[in-house]
């Protein structure tokens, strides 16, 4: 039986005669970031699953098929505040959850925010229509960054409009 530390001695010559050189494994830092952020989307998941049961969402299709770990999530209520914010915001936009709840979705937006463009958005939700589009957003720290929004309007069984939900990703 081949011991340990055979083996090992057999390793080390061996690499010690290859040109390669060894590098750090860093693997470990991909997956440790990945899970905390899967870890962080599960429990975004849950609070959301919450507040659809709480407002009696009709549905939540639209909640399981647009969402994976790089997608914010934001809930309004009917008059546009925010009531929702995934945790992933902050990797977006600099902002936390917490900051942005009670404020209207205009508070990412600016100068180079295209008029024309959030005039549709408004449109779309004043009619109650799902929406996608991509718009130029202000991050906290006041740099731009590419939006792109598939937004729709969440409705309870009696079929009153009860939130909208956008689900947001850098373009």
């Amino acid at each position: 039986m081949l011991e340990f530390k055979h083996y090992d001695e057999g390793i080390s010559t061996y690499l010690s005669q290859l040109d390669a050189k060894k590098m750090p494994l860093l693997t470990w830092d991909f997956y440790g970031d990945y899970l905390n952020q899967l870890s962080k989307t599960i429990t975004d998941q849950h609070q959301l699953t919450l507040l659809a049961l709480l407002n009696s969402w009709e549905s939540n299709t639209a909640v399981k098929t647009q969402w994976d770990v790089d997608t914010v999530v934001v809930v309004t209520c009917p008059s546009l505040k925010i009531v929702f914010a995934s945790q992933n915001m902050v990797r977006m936009n600099g902002y936390q959850p917490e900051e942005v709840i009670g404020h209207s979705p205009k508070l990412f937006q600016g100068k180079a925010t295209c008029l024309k463009t959030a005039k549709e958005i408004g449109e779309a939700v004043r009619s109650q229509k799902p929406f996608e589009k991509k718009v130029i957003n202000y991050s906290k720290d006041g740099s731009l960054y590419n939006c792109h929004i598939k937004g729709f309007p969440i409705f309870n069984q009696n079929g009153e409009l009860i939130n909208f939900i956008a689900f947001e990703k850098s373009a």
